[in-house]
């Protein structure tokens, strides 16, 4: 390395590097404090001026990651995005939703590219880590940063990294689950890698920046099609009468050729449901139609109207009608542990009830509040005396903290679709 890239390199082998990062949700915050634990000088930027304030106030910020980043020195937060120029190195990590008809929205990526580009500065690292469809950063992030007259590879550098960020896991964290990178520019790559290497155990190059786009894209598409599979699976078995929690577990036994996926109400989260269709839309262009994509996102959209109809035969059985009866959803929250309701499937399984005149409440120890179906409704106690009155009580969400015996002995009628009664028998448990 020569010039620019060597006087970068330097500064980033140094911690010396001013690193920004923009977009300040569950990738960008622990990015931000990660590098800033390390002993990076970091600035967090976000255009939420109120999250930025709680920020400010450390109020939203873990402890732990604080005391580890010297109490905060050489981390601060801002809305103020002309700090981009004095950072050595911009991180976008912004969200990239779906449109009302399902094709990929860039627009807050192409915000973030644009206004960095009117702070950008010779010798400058930026880094795009939202999920993407292939040929995002080539196709639109360097024309964009390009139109400067400064030269990626030259005059500043231009890499991708996909996020890999699981919340509520206890095993793999920012610092252990390998980061895939990838740049413009052998030198582009270089750099990031460096950047990266500071602060991950173990950074994976890439040969191109379309390629490590893809990567992430192959890792949900693996998921999302999985679990359509077992999924379907779990219908067949209602079909057939056949438990398919038993039929998973005897499958899973063997040492080769299964990995196990478990069926649920539906897929929730902001990746596994929304970023297939990236790669679905990208090869639309190539007259490629993704069969294997599109049927799985139908297959798993049709999940919370199998567990609301299940929770109809369920109350049929005892010969109550789901109108006017007492429903309580165990979990809101897309997944176990966790208080993020993005894409949740059980919100879905609970507008569907309301609509059969259901009269649903929730519990959640994650969720206090719910903003739901043009009101605020708050999580209800989980005291044996509550459960008692309610008609059917359906689990959604297998948070830790529930406990499954004592939920059974309170409980009326339950519906499982987690499995969170596994091993326990009553006459009271209707599994999927």
């Amino acid at each position: 390395m020569a010039g620019k890239d060597f006087s970068l390199l330097a500064k980033i082998k140094g911690k010396k590097a001013t690193v920004a990062v923009l977009g300040l949700g569950y990738v960008g915050l622990p990015l931000a404090l990660r590098f800033a634990e390390v002993g990076f000088p970091v600035v967090g930027l976000d255009v939420d001026a109120e999250k930025v304030g709680r920020l400010e106030g450390k109020s939203s910020v873990p402890q732990g990651a604080l005391k580890n980043a010297g109490c905060g020195q050489g981390l601060s937060f801002s809305t103020d995005f002309s700090f981009l120029g004095k950072a050595d190195a911009a991180i976008i990590c912004v969200p990239t939703p779906l449109s009302k008809t399902r094709d990929p929205d860039l627009s807050f990526v192409l915000e973030a590219t644009r206004v960095i580009a009117s702070h950008l500065k010779s010798g400058q690292l930026v880094i795009l880590e939202s999920t993407t469809y292939p040929g995002t950063t080539r196709e639109l992030l360097l024309p964009v940063l390009e139109e400067t007259g400064l030269k990626a590879g030259k005059d500043f550098f231009l890499g991708y990294s996909p996020e890999r960020i699981d919340p509520g896991n206890q095993v793999f964290s920012l610092v252990n689950t390998p980061k895939v990178v990838a740049g413009i520019t052998r030198s582009c790559l270089e750099l990031a890698r460096a950047l990266y290497s500071q602060i991950i155990e173990r950074v994976v190059p890439m040969s191109s920046t379309d390629s490590a786009e893809m990567v992430k894209l192959l890792e949900n598409v693996f998921r999302s099609v999985n679990i359509a599979m077992v999924n379907e699976f779990t219908v067949m078995c209602h079909r057939l009468g056949l438990d398919v929690w038993e039929v998973i577990e005897a499958a899973a036994s063997k040492p080769f050729g299964f990995m196990p996926f478990y069926p649920g109400p539906g897929l929730g989260g902001h990746c596994i449901p929304i970023d297939p269709h990236y790669l679905s839309w990208k090869l639309k262009l190539f007259a490629y139609k993704a069969r294997f994509i599109e049927l799985a996102d139908e297959i798993n959209r049709e999940m919370p109207h199998f567990v609301a109809d299940k929770v109809v035969e369920a109350l049929n059985g005892r010969e109550r009608s789901v109108k006017g009866s007492k429903i309580m959803i165990l979990g809101v929250s897309y997944k176990k542990d966790s208080e993020d309701i993005r894409e949740s499937p059980a919100l879905d399984v609970m507008e569907l009830l309301i609509r059969k005149g259901g009269d649903v409440s929730y519990h959640d120890p994650h969720v206090r509040e719910l903003a739901f179906d043009g009101r605020t409704l708050a999580s209800e106690s989980l005291e044996n005396e509550v459960l008692s009155t309610r008609d059917a009580v359906v689990i959604l969400t297998d948070h830790s903290a529930f406990n499954a015996r004592e939920i059974v002995n309170a409980s009326r009628l339950i519906i499982d679709a987690r499995n969170l009664t596994r091993g326990i028998v009553s006459d009271k448990i209707v599994r999927l």
